[in-house]
């Protein structure tokens, strides 16, 4: 029997270098798209970058790049898609793919960023409520980019002006279905959302620990450990979309922990208002635990993604431990003592790290490796110490029985 292997897409991945963001932060952000593709399961063969002062309004690159783009399509076949790093915008859209498209030629896809993590969502969603939160965000963006669908429609005008050809009317059909089906899923989600608030009031008053953090720090990995549970994990991004809520005691400590999606930069503002619910996990806790990657080489701008995000979803600050993780990938490379030039991140030690602005943390930060289990135990001893004072706040007669049970 012949085995009939699924088809690998191809890419190549697009970005500017701006005033605002310079060469090494492009670098990384394309890192990062790569990832993205990867996790989709597309494979990124090529990489494209252009100084500009601001994208195109009209093609995002100028058109010397986007030649340069499409004579490496033309000579490098197969590629059949096109990622770019930022969200483009209908007109963007349409004006690459006519310049990216030949007779003769197979059709090449036009994606951003924001559509790359919407098909990532619509993949890995599981439940009928994660499924319902992507498709509503999903047709949300399509919706204002449906004309590049008919465009290769006639558009016979006569009597003025006043005629609409086919393609109109197509995109004006398929704008009512697909606002009609928008309306069905808000409706939906309103009900869930209820029904998750409803679940949250009868978890009564126990307290409630909220991992945070972004995409692939290891936020599953270390739910598993806290909680002795099975939750996926994979070293992907988005591994986790469903929010995951385990009762987890420590000695005689009970609490909800809950593993929440992860945050990763330019987030779709539409992916963040259809996953309310989940976000509201983060907003209702009474204790977040953030995790961060101190292996990545720009985990400190990841920590502060995180934490404006949150700033921006809670309004106010919230007791928070961050939890550096990873410290099995950590690696630094020492400077030699006649070396002159600045000191990097790179030369930093684990060690230095503790007292750079880290130190400012104090006793609300540890270093672990939720891979490898070390400093678990340390771990599980700082977020007793948290928990109990909320809870002896909460309820003051149980302090008692805290002193009696520690005696």
């Amino acid at each position: 029997m012949i085995e009939i292997k699924p088809y690998i897409e191809h890419a190549v991945l697009v970005g500017l270098i701006t005033p605002n963001q310079p060469e090494d932060r492009t670098k990384e952000y394309l890192d990062e798209l790569a990832f993205l593709a990867d996790t989709h399961g597309i494979v990124p063969v090529k990489r494209f970058t252009q100084r500009l002062d601001q994208p195109n309004t009209a093609t995002y690159v100028g058109e010397g790049k986007l030649d340069e783009i499409d004579q490496y399509i033309i000579d490098h076949h197969p590629i059949d898609v096109v990622i770019f790093d930022d969200e483009l915008s209908p007109r963007q859209i349409r004006n690459i793919e006519k310049a990216l498209n030949h007779k003769g030629q197979p059709d090449v896809r036009v994606i951003d960023r924001t559509i790359l993590i919407l098909e990532i969502f619509l993949q890995r969603a599981q439940t009928s409520y994660a499924k319902t939160q992507v498709e509503m965000a999903h047709l949300q963006y399509m919706l204002p980019r449906l004309t590049r669908m008919w465009s290769h429609l006639d558009r016979q005008r006569g009597g003025g002006g006043t005629n609409r050809g086919m393609g109109e009317t197509q995109i004006e059909a398929d704008k009512r279905v697909i606002g009609q089906r928008i309306a069905l899923l808000r409706e939906q989600l309103k009900t869930i959302d209820k029904q998750m608030a409803t679940q949250r009031q009868h978890r009564g008053k126990m307290v409630r620990v909220a991992l945070v953090g972004y995409t692939n720090v290891g936020k599953s990995t270390l739910m598993n450990l806290l909680s002795k549970s099975d939750v996926f994990a994979e070293n992907k991004l988005f591994a986790t979309l469903d929010t995951t809520v385990r009762k987890v005691t420590i000695e005689n400590l009970p609490f909800l922990l809950s593993d929440t999606v992860g945050f990763i930069r330019k987030l779709p503002h539409h992916l963040v208002e259809s996953f309310k619910s989940t976000l509201d996990e983060v907003r209702e806790a009474d204790l977040l635990v953030h995790v961060v990657d101190i292996s990545h080489p720009n985990f400190e701008e990841q920590y502060e993604v995180v934490e404006a995000t949150i700033h921006d979803i809670c309004k106010d600050d919230k007791p928070t431990v961050v939890v550096f993780n990873k410290i099995d990938n950590f690696t630094y490379t020492p400077k030699e003592e006649d070396d002159l030039t600045p000191i990097q991140r790179e030369n930093l030690s684990l060690e230095d790290l503790r007292k750079s602005w880290m130190a400012r943390l104090g006793e609300d930060c540890i270093f672990i490796s939720a891979k490898n289990k070390d400093n678990i135990d340390a771990l599980r001893a700082l977020l007793y110490d948290r928990i109990k004072a909320i809870h002896v706040q909460r309820y003051p007669y149980n302090d008692f029985l805290f002193q009696n049970y520690e005696e």
